[in-house]
């Protein structure tokens, strides 16, 4: 019996890989190997998480936006994050894991969201910064996660993407704008620059000989590029759009390297992104504390959403056995 289903794993396995090579999407109730399971469940539960945790930081700022017309832009900005945030819980919820156990991982510490949001949003420029580099880091890592190899995951991509080149675009207008400004604004997107650069190039990950799920992930179709390949990328588009602002990338070893037709850029502090990851973050418990209130101060909602579907359920059977 043993042999049996030994044989029988190992022909699942190559009709999966052969499925996954062929760029097939694998569904919901296709088998797949446990390792790709708990693969896309870490990877979905922590975008997922970021996408809520991110909503904090930004959602600081709606009260103390200059106009009202900003004030309406990123009061969007932030229901689209949430948006976003059910659409990839959702996703993961098809894994077989549940929102429930998603959300006590990461209150228990077993599950991380982006660092990239354990720093403070101290003025306006920050906001612009955040939409500028932080969303258009997302887009990088996000547009090639359309192409994901798991169906439900791939599908949810693509309108997270088209929301978050709209999030990108206003951030890089906000930046636009004080830029051009009065100096003291102009002194405000620099110093903006100057604290979301590094963390941003953080966000791709480690590199890739100290990654040690990339290889895995993209021989599943999981991921298409590497954290190294993506950060470079971003890098290569992101320095033009700064020059054209007036800004300085706050990088002293950056250069465009003819040869390779790229930049160049020195070397990020790991140290500091390890930190982060640790829960170190400068604003890294005041973002956990939040998170956890907001779970613990919504669970009559939840309760009273489970009651009314109970009830509604009872009802449909007393009516199918009337």
């Amino acid at each position: 019996m043993a042999h049996d289903e030994q044989t029988l794993t190992e022909a699942l396995t190559e009709a999966f890989e052969a499925r996954v090579a062929a760029d097939a999407f694998i569904e919901p109730k296709d088998w797949m190997p446990d390792a790709y399971r708990r693969t896309l469940v870490r990877q979905i539960s922590q975008h997922a998480h970021s996408e809520i945790v991110g909503m904090l930081p930004e959602g600081a700022w709606i009260a103390r936006a200059p106009s009202l017309r900003r004030k309406a832009v990123l009061l969007a900005k932030v229901q689209d994050e949430g948006g976003h945030g059910l659409y990839l819980y959702s996703a993961a919820e098809t894994l077989g894991t549940s929102r429930q156990d998603m959300t006590e991982a990461l209150h228990e510490g077993r599950a991380k969201y982006s660092t990239i949001f354990n720093y403070p949003t101290l003025t306006w420029a920050d906001i612009g910064a955040i939409g500028w580099l932080v969303d258009g880091a997302a887009i990088m890592n996000q547009v090639p996660l359309q192409r994901c190899s798991y169906g439900p995951y791939a599908r949810a991509m693509v309108r997270i993407c088209k929301e978050e080149s709209f999030h990108q675009r206003q951030g890089f207008e906000i930046m636009t704008v004080m830029a051009g400004g009065t100096a003291a604004q102009k002194r405000m997107a620099q110093d903006a620059l100057d604290r979301w650069w590094w963390p941003s190039l953080m966000m791709f990950g480690p590199p890739d000989d100290q990654s040690p799920n990339t290889a895995q992930s993209i021989r599943w179709r999981i991921k298409r590029e590497s954290n190294d390949e993506l950060r470079q990328k971003f890098v290569d588009v992101t320095v033009p759009q700064a020059e054209a602002l007036g800004l300085t990338v706050p990088d002293p070893d950056l250069r465009w390297n003819a040869a390779r037709g790229s930049y160049d850029f020195g070397a990020i502090d790991w140290a500091e992104f390890a930190a982060v990851v640790r829960g170190e973050g400068p604003v890294a418990k005041e973002r956990m504390a939040a998170r956890r209130a907001a779970w613990d101060e919504g669970a009559w909602v939840r309760e009273a959403a489970l009651a009314h579907a109970e009830k509604q359920a009872a009802r449909a059977a007393e009516r199918a056995a009337a």
